[in-house]
């Protein structure tokens, strides 16, 4: 029995001394973003042709009480108009100056639920967005760069990604 009671103090000491280890990081409940960064490769068919150019976008993310994301009935229903994911699309123009504008296809974005165990807690993690930008007939090489803000389901609106390195696909003038 003595021994019982030894080893049972033991493993308690041990899980205690586990369990202070593993601090929990103590985040702010607003999200933060910072820019990881942005890939792209071209898409062919069997015969060789250019199909669309595919842009992957990287962002870090951090939220102190980890509701970052929407479920699909979100989405519906009470942030139907009220995107979570916010990208501008800057372009560049003949005479070396950038515009901005939200893509129709960019609009509403969403992330989808981030922690998916729904307890309070702090998350850290990546985010990565893809778009694809296909040939046509009179699309023509166009340099895009990008801006980036989240949004939790309080509304926080996360720092914006002011702009990311560029990226060159095709496009209309």
């Amino acid at each position: 029995m003595a021994v019982f009671e030894f080893n049972r103090k033991l493993i308690i000491l041990l899980c205690a001394c586990l369990v202070a280890c593993n601090k929990i990081p103590d985040l702010d409940p607003i999200p933060k973003i910072s820019y990881s960064g942005i890939t792209q490769y071209t898409v062919v068919d069997s015969s060789g042709r250019k199909v669309a150019e595919k842009v992957i976008l990287s962002i870090n993310f951090e939220d102190g009480d980890g509701n970052l994301g929407a479920t699909s009935e979100d989405r519906e229903g009470r942030f139907k108009d009220l995107p979570n994911y916010e990208l501008v699309t800057l372009t560049k123009q003949l005479d070396g100056s950038w515009t901005e504008r939200i893509r129709n296809e960019d609009l509403p974005k969403w992330m989808p639920i981030l922690k998916p165990d729904g307890k309070t807690g702090p998350i850290r993690g990546r985010l990565d967005y893809n778009s694809t930008y296909p040939y046509g007939n009179s699309t023509v090489a166009v340099t895009l760069k990008f801006k980036v803000r989240i949004k939790d389901q309080a509304m926080n609106e996360s720092n914006q990604i002011m702009e990311t390195d560029t990226v060159v696909v095709p496009g209309y003038r």
